[in-house]
């Protein structure tokens, strides 16, 4: 039987231009699909945020050039918390998979401190 269940993920932006807004985000969703065996026939949905000081692409771009032409992508901004981490993408991930399956996380590069506390995440 299957069951709908949530990732969460987030990766560091190197600068704030569309290529490596773009390159963050596809880093992000390959590694997301690849630890939790994902197909785009799976994905239920898909919302994105960027930080205040990230508005130069939208990452629902990137996941669109790796065919996920068929999943809701919806595009947001993080609320800006004084002192929080900057440059940062986040995801969070609807999809269906077995119920025994353990969903694994991502925090890549400078994300990595917003999760320390999962290592199934790092």
């Amino acid at each position: 039987m299957q069951r709908l269940f949530a990732l969460r993920g987030a990766n560091s932006v190197e600068r704030n231009d569309a290529e490596s807004i773009l390159a963050a985000t596809d880093e992000l969703m390959r590694e997301l699909i690849a630890r939790n065996e994902l197909s785009p026939e799976t994905m239920v949905s898909c919302i994105f945020t960027l930080t205040d000081d990230l508005d130069a692409e939208f990452p629902a771009v990137a996941a669109r050039q790796l065919g996920l032409s068929r999943v809701p992508l919806l595009c947001t901004r993080e609320v800006p918390v004084p002192g929080s981490l900057p440059r940062v993408v986040r995801t969070l991930l609807h999809y269906y998979a077995e119920e025994s399956h353990v969903p694994r996380h991502v925090y890549l590069r400078e994300a990595r401190a917003l999760r320390s506390d999962l290592d199934s995440a790092q």
